[in-house]
């Protein structure tokens, strides 16, 4: 297996060195054969054009209205940093997407968050047949080093990979999705706690978010919220209900904060959008650093790309954010108490 990822010069599997970023080959759809599924599982590899042992970045799209941004043809802004700097990032299109046209009436419809997350597995499941079918990437992927980051209804699925759990609104069940491949994630403008802090139609339209459990999200992760990020038609909670995943889950946690950001924390989702609300490179910019810089830091604990990026956040003349981080000893903090 490969150590750390690199480009034409070797380093050490311990402390990696942050590669400068190169040109990304990109590659889609490579659609993985699945007859338990509505339609095959369609997926885009992003990968620096040079460079083994590569880590491997899972990403999942949200739930907006566009036709092709929940998709794997979404997210270019961080698809393209990530695999410049170093990362193959993989990414699916969720039954949830509107570009799959798939029947109103069927059974997981319009969520799909059970499927959501199985996506996710079942691409860990299959990447030896993922590098066969991508060119230049047989033998360059790190199948011991995998994150993954979701943005918005992405971030509810990456949280369930992570350690989160729910109670299946349909059998009264709890629902444990958690991948142990997964060692690290990112969750961007993420759902926070159910109950009372849901709007009255969420409650009633998407049960499933109203038993949501972040106490066994164990797994190291991120969560980035948007100072602004009110998202009126989920929540009564306003932002603070985004660094719910921070605050409710045991450590080691980070929260970032982005001042002003609202839920396309920048424009995130595509390059000038449409839906983007708050667009700001760069606030994008802070979103890319921030990301790449911790991954490469928790998948490669020797690595000081998180230290720094967290310095050179601290020193910004009109800084873009704020940082703030509880350890694995620290445990979760009850929602009656904040």
């Amino acid at each position: 297996m490969s150590g750390s990822p690199s480009n034409d010069a070797a380093t050490t599997s311990t402390a990696p060195t942050t590669p400068p970023p190169v040109p990304v080959l990109s590659v889609a759809p490579v659609v993985l054969s699945t007859p338990d599924r509505a339609v095959g599982l369609e997926l885009r590899i992003s990968v620096p054009v040079t460079g083994t042992g590569l880590p491997v970045i899972l990403l999942s799209h949200g739930q907006g209205f566009s036709n092709h941004l929940s998709s794997l043809n979404g997210y270019a802004p961080l698809v393209n940093y990530w695999a410049a700097h170093g990362f193959a990032v993989i990414q699916p299109t969720h039954l949830s997407s509107r570009s799959l046209t798939l029947e109103p009436n069927s059974p997981e419809a319009p969520l799909y968050w059970r499927s959501r997350a199985e996506d996710m597995s079942r691409t860990l499941d299959r990447l030896d047949e993922i590098e066969a079918a991508v060119p230049h990437l047989r033998g360059r992927l790190d199948h011991s080093r995998v994150a993954v980051a979701g943005h918005s209804m992405g971030g509810h699925t990456a949280s369930l990979l992570l350690g989160a759990r729910l109670t299946d609104p349909e059998d009264g069940r709890e629902v444990v999705l958690a991948d142990s491949r997964i060692t690290a994630g990112v969750l961007l403008a993420s759902p926070g706690r159910g109950g009372d802090a849901l709007t009255e139609q969420v409650a009633k339209l998407y049960p499933v978010f109203l038993s949501t459990d972040f106490t066994g999200m164990t797994t190291p992760a991120l969560v980035v919220a948007g100072g602004g990020d009110t998202s009126e038609h989920m929540t009564v909670n306003g932002p603070a209900w985004h660094a719910d995943p921070y605050h409710l889950a045991p450590g080691p946690k980070t929260l970032l904060t982005l001042f002003g950001a609202e839920h396309g924390l920048g424009g995130i989702s595509g390059y000038d959008v449409a839906e983007t609300t708050d667009e700001d490179p760069a606030r994008v910019a802070t979103v890319q650093r921030l990301t790449s810089a911790y991954l490469r830091s928790t998948l490669y604990p020797a690595d000081p790309s998180w230290q720094v990026a967290c310095e050179g956040l601290a020193a910004e003349a009109e800084p873009t954010g704020r940082v703030e981080s509880k350890g694995a000893s620290e445990s979760a903090s009850s929602a009656a108490s904040r």
